[in-house]
């Protein structure tokens, strides 16, 4: 079998078996797509299945002397871990060359969020269009904040997962989580929900387009983007950036670490601890601003 179709039968399993988003797959695509380029263009078109250790750790320092960001090596090395990782499962190889390769470490760096004032005012003083397009939008929004969702759950909601108070998500590798909302968020639920219906009411997904259709990840980044820009001048001003938001709010304002874990869906609680350096990035502000000796 070549490359390109260990590729593709890789790439099939990440969408069936992993259900992986559309962006993750794609980025898996071109990483993979480049190393095997890579592989061509140094050893005469090497198999993947006779790539060994010496090969990938040639390829990244080939990515290195390219300038790219560690971060970008990182992320290529880590789709290379994951496609051996399926090759060993699928009994292609015995030993993954990848296994032993360290990845570069990084500049550790704070998630982006947008301050609490700014949320307030967006949600609670501009005003949303009293349209179908204008509740959905203000819904939308307001979810993505008020939940911490990922876009590629927010986009997948069907009408029976927003029920009495709560939502189901059914996030990655198919755990599925209960995410509890608040009062005032039900009563756009109720508000979009009443306008879909008259309009659409044979559509089984929650959020749809202006044409009734499922809703898509390039879709929601325009709209958060064109939301976030009324509010805020930071540069990221996508729907993991409102994730993150999320996170940092419920964390400034005394929620328990756990708790926000829970609510996100991560895996191990080093991923949600990230959100504590900026807490404490604001403590050490007020500190410094209020403290006589600050």
């Amino acid at each position: 079998m070549n490359n390109e179709k260990y590729i593709d039968k890789f790439l099939e399993y990440l969408k069936i078996e992993k259900r992986y988003s559309g962006h993750t797959l794609l980025s898996y695509e071109t990483d993979l797509l480049q190393f095997n380029k890579y592989l061509t263009n140094t050893y005469e078109n090497i198999s993947f299945s006779y790539v060994e250790l010496s090969h990938v750790r040639s390829f990244m320092v080939e990515l290195l002397e390219l300038q790219l960001a560690k971060s970008s090596v990182a992320r290529k090395i880590s789709t290379l871990k994951s496609l051996y990782k399926y090759l060993k499962k699928e009994k292609v190889i015995k030993d993954s060359p990848v296994e032993l390769i360290e990845t570069p470490k990084m500049d550790q760096r704070l998630p982006t969020f947008i301050k609490e004032d700014e949320m307030i005012h967006l949600l609670e003083e501009v005003s949303f269009d009293d349209s179908f397009d204008g509740k959905r939008d203000k819904l939308l929004i307001a979810l993505l904040y008020q939940t911490g969702i990922r876009l590629s759950e927010i986009i997948t909601l069907s009408n029976s997962d927003v029920r009495n108070m709560e939502i189901k998500v059914l996030g990655k590798r198919n755990k599925e989580r209960i995410i509890p909302l608040s009062n005032t968020i039900y009563d756009l639920v109720n508000n979009y929900v009443r306008e879909k219906q008259n309009l659409f009411p044979k559509s089984i997904y929650f959020f749809v387009t202006n044409q009734g259709n499922k809703m898509y990840e390039k879709f929601v980044y325009r709209k958060v983007n064109h939301y976030l820009s009324m509010v805020s001048s930071k540069q990221k001003k996508s729907p993991h950036v409102l994730r993150h938001t999320f996170a940092t709010h419920m964390l400034n304002n005394g929620a328990d670490l756990n708790a926000i874990k829970e609510i996100l869906g991560h895996e191990n609680l080093s991923a949600t601890q990230v959100y504590t350096h900026n807490t404490f990035q604001k403590l050490k502000s007020i500190h410094k601003q209020s403290h006589p000796r600050g």
